[in-house]
């Protein structure tokens, strides 16, 4: 394999390399309110329990009902839902009824309070387990109590932000799992 020339490169645009899954749909819902926002900055950390951190900005609408509830769900679309996904995270929740305006079919969550979107390809319902850092960094720390998803496709074409605007679509496979010992997939 041959090294790969590089120059320097602007440090506010690494995210290009380094988002880490789906563009994700996060709903949520307290006291009577209820909104959907757009969201990169997710990772799963823990296998079992369940754990998934995201950073979820103050300023938007969602924080609060979050924060508060202590809860969400986070759907996960397809590219099916791509230019929907990208409005949702361009408009305010506090002016705007996101479910109607990009009439989005809502099912109610068997463990949280917030709606599941029906035309999302899994739907992961999921409370605060750690909220330590929300304060300082806007970090939420949430525990997946149970997810929704169909069979088939076992992997979706799901959307993934590379900032600026761009998205690229899951694609290729490739299976490397000889190259795994047991126990280390």
């Amino acid at each position: 394999m041959k090294p790969i020339r590089k120059s320097d490169f602007p440090v506010a645009e690494i995210r290009r390399f380094l988002e880490p899954g789906p563009v994700v749909l996060v709903s949520s819902a307290h006291k009577g309110e209820r909104n959907i926002m757009t969201m990169g900055w997710h990772t799963v950390m823990e296998f079992t329990p369940a754990l998934v951190g995201c950073v979820i900005a103050s300023g938007n609408h969602s924080f609060e009902l979050i924060r508060r509830s202590r809860q969400c769900v986070i759907n996960v679309p397809t590219v099916d839902l791509a230019s929907v996904v990208a409005k949702i995270g361009n408009c305010s929740g506090a002016d705007t009824d996101k479910f109607a305006k990009f009439k989005l079919r809502t099912e109610e969550a068997s463990e949280v309070k917030a709606p599941l979107i029906a035309e999302c390809h899994a739907n992961l319902e999921c409370r605060l387990h750690d909220g330590r850092l929300i304060e300082r960094y806007n970090f939420f720390i949430f525990e997946v109590v149970k997810a929704h998803a169909p069979r088939t496709p076992k992997y979706p074409r799901t959307i993934h932000y590379r900032g600026d605007g761009q998205f690229m679509v899951s694609g290729r496979a490739l299976n490397l799992r000889r190259l795994f010992r047991p126990g280390m997939l």
